[in-house]
């Protein structure tokens, strides 16, 4: 009786699997933002969290002050939105902004203007999933749902049905206007964050709140 219950939901969590391999937003070298002809393949990158980058040698450690740009919500062709209402789009954009102010001013001093030893960070949203009602949250109580969500978790994978958010990085020194670091990055919760799977755009909040530290981080 227990095996009979067992084997199907295994067959659901195996297809569930295959096509969550096959679906997803995958961001791109978005062609509208500053940097896009610089951006290059990522070969560094296996978790696909940062597909493109554009680097050059610098010493961060010269760099005492951080100006933030506001955040731009992209509006080229390529945009990766889909379907998102523009209220939630201008609702990602405010948060990305006081999220990633908030990190960058752990590290450095906030100014409102250029000057040396100043970096200039510009942000694009480029695109979002929504976690899909009920759905995503019914896979974190789902025996199927779970297995799944659990082996995305080992391999640093997206949960299904969950959102996640795409956008643009440029650092820029802000005396001389040379770009010293871009990339792309797609960020989402770990698959197996119960809380993050509750309100359509609280996976993709979640994904800008890792999105913040992993700059910081670069920045060191």
């Amino acid at each position: 009786m227990v095996m009979n219950k067992l084997v199907p939901r295994l067959f659901i969590a195996a297809a569930v699997l295959t096509l969550s391999g096959c679906a997803g937003v995958q961001p791109v070298a978005y062609t509208d933002i500053a940097s896009s002809s610089q951006l290059k393949q990522n070969r560094d990158d296996d978790s696909g969290k940062e597909p493109y980058k554009y680097a050059t040698p610098v010493v961060w450690s010269r760099y005492t002050q951080v100006m933030l740009d506001p955040v731009v919500v992209y509006q080229g062709n390529d945009n990766q939105f889909g379907a998102m209402k523009d209220a939630d789009r201008a609702a990602l954009a405010d948060y990305m902004g006081e999220t990633f102010s908030k990190k960058l001013a752990k590290r450095f001093d906030v100014a409102k203007h250029a000057g040396p030893n100043t970096l200039q960070v510009k942000l694009t949203l480029t695109g979002a999933e929504t976690t899909t009602p009920l759905v995503g949250q019914f896979m974190h109580f789902d025996l199927a749902g779970n297995l799944y969500n659990g082996v995305q978790s080992i391999r640093g994978g997206q949960g299904a049905f969950s959102g996640s958010v795409s956008y643009a990085v440029e650092v820029y020194d802000s005396a001389s206007g040379q770009l010293l670091k871009a990339y792309v990055s797609k960020q989402y919760p770990n698959a197996m964050n119960l809380p993050a799977a509750f309100g359509s755009l609280s996976a993709a909040k979640t994904g800008l709140d890792k999105g913040a530290d992993a700059l910081v981080s670069q920045l060191h």
